[in-house]
């Protein structure tokens, strides 16, 4: 009973402070491409919680991250900024200490207990202990004391994998560290569905046979195999969910919180992770938030990653800095009249550490590019085209190996040999999404859309000068 009357005193001291100023919970998945969600529609998935979370709010048909890579994607969403503009493009930078973040900016002018647990957010530059080994870069690191992100948050999660039994333990354990007369910010982040794909959720394995393979990949026994065992990694993270969503209904905190699940970028398949296809920066979005957001409601309105910090912040009432480009969308939340984007943009840079460029260096490395995209047109424009293709983490795995073994073979219909093994890349791609959703036809140069390939280049060009972009213009 006493036990009982506690839980209430707790929950109702939290709520009291999440008045006008919810709690947020932030669920980020790892490689997880749209629409690999039973809420959008996809077929090779079982998600029953995730879809149950989507009808209990806002889903988002149109969410893009600024960059298919974890590293400069978070950096993003934690700045409301391109991970140009804020100098993230290399995967072993932290966050420069002169960037002013969401978490920053939440604790110090709205008062919220922040914490960060999970997967590691990246934001730190390398590991400084670990097999992977980058002692120079450590070393400059440490010595001008660039691990900023401890400063940023007020709890950083600590221990092993062997302390949690669930991802609800993670959930808890930041709880209890968290002052009751406070609300709060956390950032949760899943291993799941991050190569290697080797977790099936409760429902067993997914058969290859069920799975929907894409139009832009061929239908090889191959790629079957691969995308039914990246099927089971959303079917695992999915229960994982729903283990931190039961803590907050335990804890009573259901309803003073704001919830957001999203993906940091795409899957690493083909023409996903490490691309500038849809495949790549096109992830799920839901928001819940009890008595704001109408249950059961979805929009097809483009949403950057930039926007995810100011949006946030408005939401608590803090006005976000004229320094983030993004532009909230809390109006959208709320189902008030918003001016929507026209345009989301997003860059490609190297992947993974650093460690020197090597002669046969390949795009799933190193790649330089940026894009746009509205509604129907994406542009997108490779500034080191001379690399051969090849996807990201997965160059080994059935799927890839299977494709290039047809390629050898000579037996890839046309549209894929051009999609995978064109060399040289062309320097501009343009496709028409309402007639090409899976980004196979390149338009690029032709008379009859140079209208649309035109005003992309220009939108491109004013957003590359804004950030600061190093590359050179696509046009003067």
């Amino acid at each position: 009973m006493l036990a009982a009357l506690a839980a209430a005193a707790i929950g109702s001291a939290r709520g009291e402070a999440a008045k006008g100023k919810p709690n947020i919970l932030f669920l980020l998945s790892d490689d997880q491409s749209y629409p690999y969600l039973g809420a959008y529609g996809s077929k090779s998935v079982r998600t029953p919680n995730l879809d149950r979370l989507a009808g209990q709010g806002m889903r988002f048909d149109s969410m893009f991250v600024t960059c298919p890579q974890c590293v400069p994607s978070r950096a993003s969403l934690m700045t409301g900024r391109s991970p140009v503009s804020v100098r993230m493009v290399r995967f072993t930078s932290p966050l420069p200490a002169d960037v002013v973040g969401l978490p920053d900016l939440l604790r110090k002018e709205a008062g919220y207990f922040t914490g960060v647990g999970g997967r590691t957010y990246h934001l730190d530059g390398p590991p400084a202990q670990g097999d992977r080994g980058a002692p120079v870069t450590n070393d400059v690191i440490e010595r001008y004391n660039l691990r900023d992100f401890k400063n940023r948050v007020d709890y950083m999660e600590k221990g092993g994998p062997a302390r949690w039994k669930t991802y609800g333990d993670h959930l808890t354990a930041f709880l209890d560290a968290a002052p009751k007369e406070k609300p709060w910010f956390f950032w949760l982040g899943y291993n799941d569905p991050h190569h290697p794909w080797n977790t099936v959720g409760k429902q067993g394995a997914v058969d290859p046979a069920k799975v929907e393979v894409p139009g832009d990949m061929p239908d090889l026994p191959g790629v079957r195999e691969d995308l039914a065992k990246y099927a089971g990694e959303v079917e695992h993270l999915d229960d994982d969910v729903q283990s931190v969503l039961d803590v907050l209904q335990a804890r009573g905190l259901a309803d003073d919180t704001l919830v957001v699940f999203m993906g940091d970028n795409g899957m690493a398949f083909p023409l996903g992770k490490g691309a500038l296809h849809d495949r790549g920066i096109r992830v799920p979005l839901l928001v819940r938030w009890p008595g704001v957001v109408a249950p059961g409601t979805a929009t097809g309105d483009l949403v950057s990653g930039e926007d995810f910090a100011p949006t946030l912040l408005e939401a608590v009432g803090v006005a976000p800095p004229k320094s983030m480009s993004g532009r909230s969308y809390l109006k959208l939340l709320r189902g008030e009249p918003y001016e929507k984007r026209a345009h989301i943009f997003a860059e490609r840079g190297p992947h993974g550490g650093d460690g020197g460029m090597k002669p046969d260096v390949s795009a799933a490395t190193f790649d330089l590019a940026r894009c746009v995209r509205s509604d129907r047109y994406k542009l997108i424009y490779n500034c080191t085209p001379h690399q051969p293709y090849g996807p990201v983490d997965s160059q080994k795995g059935p799927a890839w190996q299977a494709i290039l073994q047809a390629h050898r073979e000579g037996k890839l219909a046309p549209k894929f040999e051009r999609a995978y093994f064109t060399n040289p890349r062309p320097t501009y791609e343009l496709y028409d999404l309402q007639s090409d959703p899976d980004e196979m036809n390149n338009l690029a140069g032709k008379p009859e859309v140079a209208e649309a390939e035109n005003k992309l280049k220009a939108a491109l060009t004013e957003k590359m000068i804004l950030d600061w972009d190093f590359l050179p213009l696509p046009v003067r």
